[in-house]
């Protein structure tokens, strides 16, 4: 099933469930994303946040609370410091890798400039840290400063990793745990912590983040190769011009033969990009079936996202979330 073949898409029927407690969480951004007095500030913040995102991570920590039966005001204040570290990670990534298109829109650091970006990035990540401690829980901290520093690793480990043929699929699991899973079992696993779960049950939560969040970078570097610039925001082959190592290549890089090797250094090692590599790329991706293997991979985190749930007791939003871990996947089928 496709992007566009389900009638309601689970994140969708997670944003109707949780409409009211949405709207809480955008109401607390605008007002912490302001600045009296610098107003570029809001305007870069404003760019991104309003660019149509899907609020997925933010609905995760709404979305366990309510699985795990919190009725408090703190879910709201979680899900926008999630929502916070998220944008601030997207201002910054979009000037390291020098992105010109964000969810359809040009970037920020486009529109405006590099500095803009990490400035207003390194206050986004204040404006959460303000957020996290509110709830007034040193666990709640921990989890979400934990994964404010592993995502920090996991990107630096991707600029030594991304353009060295060496890398293997370990490190990139690594890197993907950092910069992608690390905020999204953060953001399960502390609406767990709000509701006062026992260590099995948080323990859950965090396997379901961990899982989903890596399904959902592999689908996210499947795309790359197969996906609808229109659906996607991104030009399809942009991971490639970038020079990015991303799973289908490491995978077509280990069964690659002599010339196959020679090219995947040209192009990714040296940065040594011709008209028609793009082509050459996915034939070659092809020839090796790293596409389907990637998607095989998918299919896998997808599975142990699922399982990690059927840990947790019988609800209706745990219904939603077992559906939203299929979709995840489903999106580049």
């Amino acid at each position: 099933m496709g992007l566009d073949d389900a009638v309601i898409k689970p994140h969708e029927e997670l944003a109707a469930r949780l409409s009211e407690r949405l709207d809480a969480v955008n109401t607390l951004i605008r007002e912490r994303m302001a600045s009296r007095h610098a107003p570029r500030i809001p305007e870069v913040t404003a760019h991104l946040i309003e660019a149509g995102g899907k609020r997925l991570r933010p609905m995760l920590t709404l979305a366990t609370a309510e699985m795990c039966g919190y009725g408090g005001p703190y879910d709201v204040h979680l899900a926008a410091t999630v929502e916070f570290i998220h944008t601030a990670t997207l201002l910054h990534d979009d000037v390291v890798d020098e992105s010109r298109q964000r969810r359809g829109r040009p970037t920020a650091n486009l529109l405006w400039d590099n500095k803009s970006s990490v400035l207003v990035g390194d206050y986004l990540f204040a404006r959460a840290f303000q957020l996290m401690v509110e709830p007034g829980s040193l666990r709640v901290l921990d989890i979400l400063a934990n994964a404010a520093a592993t995502i920090a690793e996991g990107e630096v480990l991707q600029l030594s990793a991304a353009r060295d043929l060496a890398t293997g699929e370990d490190v990139y699991l690594q890197v993907v745990r950092g910069k992608t899973a690390a905020l999204f079992s953060a953001a399960t696993q502390v609406g767990g912590v709000l509701a006062g779960m026992d260590e099995d049950r948080e323990k859950a939560l965090y396997d379901y983040g961990d899982a989903l969040g890596i399904a959902f970078q592999i689908a996210d570097d499947l795309l790359d190769y197969q996906g609808d610039v229109h659906a996607t925001g991104k030009n399809v082959g942009d991971d490639f011009r970038e020079r990015k190592l991303t799973l289908p290549v490491i995978k077509a890089v280990a069964a690659a033969n002599a010339r196959e090797r020679a090219f995947w250094q040209r192009t990714i090692e040296k940065g040594d990009q011709r008209e028609g590599d793009l082509e050459e790329a996915l034939a070659i991706l092809a020839r090796h079936d790293a596409l389907a293997r990637t998607h095989a991979d998918a299919d896998g985190w997808a599975g142990r996202a699922k399982a990690a749930l059927a840990r947790l007791p019988e609800h209706p939003v745990r219904r939603i979330l077992t559906d939203l871990a299929d979709y995840v996947v489903a999106r580049v089928a």
